[in-house]
């Protein structure tokens, strides 16, 4: 059920958002199930996907199947960070040199402070980057099960006004200071944040099809998925395109919506990279999906929605712990989609099923 309107007799103040004249409803459906065994999460689990997109449930769904009928999925969280850079100003370039080689032993000073801001927020590293007369300092935390936009935020703006009350400030010759310089690139893809930690969970999902399964349900040999996913990688290369994948943000919008997540975040959460090898004997395909910067939380945010609560629950996601759980089952969905569409293009029904059921058919599944 959705969560009421606040009234004074009913007074919800977990809604953080201004004006407020209502919710807006997203038909949400189920896919699967699938079988993920993570690290996190070992559980057969069905997706709660939230979109207006028709054939999105059927093809995930179709993918879990197939996935289902091998074994299931595996899935690893790598590792997880969430960062903020500000940068310090400097009257010359001398300056901001002396300064760059200091951020190293500076480091604690900065820890000290921003972690009392809460104590969820550890700040593990510190990187600096010169640009003439600026440093840009990013500066990396865990964020325990929060996303940590804006716990580290605050963390940062509370170390940084410390620091340039400080003598450290005056040696330094800082005259001025941004709270960030886009070198921690909040809900935008950039390539820092593909090689480096520090947007959110790094994860990765795989598994093996067999020839026999993948042409009972996906209705194509693993020979000719294979080749497809080839054809789109090169064109994705020749196209300039950013990492390797079919559609992965398709179910991660879906999920982010249905479990309360931060949907612009899909943005820089939605590079991710397809791999995939075909043994020539047995033609069994393995293929594997990473994301290097997933940005999710069970905890705060639209995490305490009742919906959302809800759909987090179906999945065994909500709460403390439970983070690297849902990085796990995203990308796992995530992975199903992929292979449910690239099959679609290999035996050329994407446009039938597209006709089939976004113009008034019903999906039977």
């Amino acid at each position: 059920m959705p969560t009421p309107l606040p009234t004074k007799t009913n007074p919800t103040p977990s809604i953080a958002i201004e004006n407020q004249i209502g919710f807006t409803k997203v038909p949400l459906g189920l896919a699967g199930p699938l079988t993920i065994t993570g690290r996190h999460q070992r559980a057969p689990v069905s997706a709660p996907l939230a979109t207006l997109e028709a054939t999105l449930v059927a093809s995930c769904s179709r993918g879990c199947k197939a996935l289902q009928l091998c074994g299931g999925v595996k899935a690893a969280a790598l590792a997880e960070g969430m960062s903020r850079a500000p940068v310090f100003f400097f009257g010359t370039v001398d300056d901001a040199v002396a300064f760059y080689e200091r951020v190293p032993e500076l480091e604690g000073q900065f820890r000290e402070t921003a972690e009392k801001t809460s104590r969820f927020c550890k700040l593990v590293k510190i990187v600096p980057h010169i640009i003439g007369k600026a440093v840009h300092v990013k500066m990396i935390y865990t964020t325990g099960d929060a996303c940590g936009q804006n716990m580290t935020t605050i963390a940062t703006h509370t170390a940084c006004k410390a620091f340039l009350k400080s003598e450290g400030a005056k040696e330094a010759k800082v005259i001025g200071y941004q709270l960030e310089g886009h070198f921690a690139p909040d809900k935008k893809m950039a390539w820092g944040n593909v090689h480096e930690l520090g947007r959110g969970v790094k994860v990765m999902a795989w598994a093996t099809l067999t020839n026999e399964v993948c042409k009972k349900v996906l209705k194509c040999s693993t020979a000719a998925l294979h080749r497809t996913m080839d054809i789109a990688r090169d064109g994705m290369i020749r196209n300039g395109g950013m990492g390797n994948s079919i559609n992965t943000a398709n179910v991660m919008a879906a999920m982010f919506i249905a479990c309360g997540q931060d949907v612009a975040s899909v943005l820089e959460g939605g590079f991710s990279h397809l791999s995939h090898e075909i043994d020539p004997e047995t033609q069994d395909l393995t293929v594997s999906m990473y994301f290097p910067c997933m940005v999710v939380g069970t905890m705060g945010g639209g995490t305490g929605y009742e919906s959302q609560k809800e759909t987090l629950e179906i999945i065994g996601c909500f709460g403390p712990g439970k983070k690297f759980a849902l990085a796990e089952t995203v990308a796992a969905f995530c992975l199903a989609l992929d292979l449910s569409t690239a099959s679609a293009f290999a035996d050329d029904t994407f446009s039938q099923s597209h006709q089939r059921l976004a113009r008034g058919g019903k999906s039977r599944l």
